[in-house]
This record gives C-alpha cells, structure tokens and sequence, in this order.
C-alpha cells in the first residue's frame, strides 16, 4: 500500500510535533490511531509501527512526547537515546537495574560516551511523571478531531507500549470522545483515573512480565465494579515489549494474535 507519512508540528503555537502516516488515497473522513511510544519515543520502531495502523487503513499519528518547538529536549536527541540503547543490548538485564553494576559498565566506555549515557538513562528512567504529558495527549486528540481535515469529527482511537500503554489509559480518563483505547504492556492506571474512563479499553499483556501483568486482574476488578468496558488477554511465553520487533523479547506468535485483536476492537468502536 501507498501510504503518506510526514512530521506534523501542532498545538498552541505549533509547540509540539508527531509522526503522521496514512493511506495515500484517503479520503476525508476516516478515524484515526494515537500511537503513544515507549520510553525511547517516536523512534524508528514506533514510526514503523504507526505505518503499520496507516496500512490498516486509519490516519495514524505519534505524537513525539520528548518535543518542544521541533526540537527534543536536552538529554532526550535520537542519537543519546540510541547510545543509552546500544549500551543496555551490550550487557545482561540484571545491569539495568544494579546502579553500581550500571556504573561498572559505564567506567570502561570511552568519552563523552560515558556522560551521555549516564545522563541520558538518568532522564529517561529517574523517575517518570505520566502525568506530565497530558496536556500534549489532550492537543493531539484536538488535533485530529477539530483540525486535520481527513480525521475532522471522526472517532479516535489510542494504543500505546509500555511507558505508552498508560499514556492510552490516561488518555481514555481524560478525553470523554475517545472511542476506545489499547494498552499494551503498561501499568494499571490509578482508582481515580478509572472512575473517569468513558470508553471501551483493552490489554494485552505478557505471560512473562510479572511485574506488569500481575497488577492485571486487579484493574480488571475495579474496571468491573465501576461498570467500566475492559478485557484483555495474556499471551504465553510472552515477555514486555512482545511486541517491539527490534529487541530480543519480540515474540511473532503474540504479535500476530494481538495485532488481529487491536484491530478488530478498532474497527468495532470506530464505525
């Protein structure tokens, strides 16, 4: 398929920019996908998984969460983010989370190798504030709905990954027109931002990610009781980030199933 993709600066001021990809014979009038990115941002995986959407026949748009102005912020260029992802595929999952470990590893790189990663993993994982990117989340779906005339007044749709994923369950607490919204991977929202969920979620998680998946049946618990939508499925031998293609947790048997079932609930909530 022939699709149309661009970066897009929007928002008041023009202050914030995404990745957009749609077929390239769309019409006016078609719905729309908030693709929300991992914690690396709109990178190359993130660009090809919103092509992936386009495909599928939706405007799909990423909005790049680490931009300002058209320019990333200190810390968070492509290329810091791509080193500080070179350095955690070089060395075992337990140094990721062992600061003197991390630190170890760090001390036999080169300069300025070693303060760029340092500083860089220092921003990217020292502490995230989710909330801090609701009100981009809010101007995207604005975007879309009230001024991109192939998605004008149409339903939107979110799906996210990981860091992303709770982005879209945020995103369904705070825009009431969202016509539903997919989590992958991501951690549970909290008792507050449930109560004010207005459309339909659904979750698909790794049999493998304890930490994230064990939080599932408890959400799904309180989803229930406050007469919320929410199902979701668990794939075997499933660990995070299944579904990201460039690591060594990609799993193509979950991918296929979970890709079949987001499109199916889009196409669902979207006619």
């Amino acid at each position: 398929m022939s699709l149309h993709t661009e970066w897009i600066r929007y928002g008041s001021e023009q202050v914030y920019s995404g990745y957009l990809a749609k077929p390239e014979r769309a019409a006016d009038g078609q719905p729309a996908v908030v693709v929300l990115q991992e914690i690396w941002g709109v990178d190359d995986h993130i660009q090809d998984v919103t092509r992936r959407f386009a495909q599928a026949g939706y405007v799909a748009f990423a909005p790049d969460l680490y931009a300002e102005h058209g320019a990333r912020r200190p810390g968070l260029d492509v290329s810091s983010i791509e080193a500080v992802k070179r350095f955690l595929n070089e060395v075992s999952p337990a140094v990721w989370h062992d600061a003197s470990a991390r630190e170890e590893a760090l001390s036999k790189l080169p300069e300025p190798d070693q303060t760029t990663i340092r500083t860089t993993f220092g921003t990217l994982f020292g502490g995230l504030n989710l909330d801090a990117y609701g009100e981009q989340l809010i101007s995207t779906t604005d975007f879309l709905r009230n001024h991109y005339s192939t998605t004008s007044g149409q339903p939107i749709v979110s799906v996210g990954f990981c860091m992303g994923g709770a982005l879209s369950a945020i995103l369904a607490a705070t825009d009431e027109k969202l016509a539903g919204a997919a989590i992958f991977y991501g951690r549970a929202p909290s008792e507050e931002q449930i109560a004010n969920i207005a459309c339909p979620v659904r979750g698909f998680y790794g049999a493998l990610d304890e930490g994230i998946t064990s939080q599932v049946p408890g959400f799904a618990q309180k989803m229930k009781e406050k007469g919320k939508s929410f199902s979701y499925k668990v794939y075997e031998n499933a660990h995070h980030a299944f579904f990201n293609d460039t690591r060594a947790s990609y799993n193509p048997q979950a991918v296929r199933a979970a890709f079949a079932e987001v499109l199916s609930f889009f196409d669902e909530v979207t006619r």
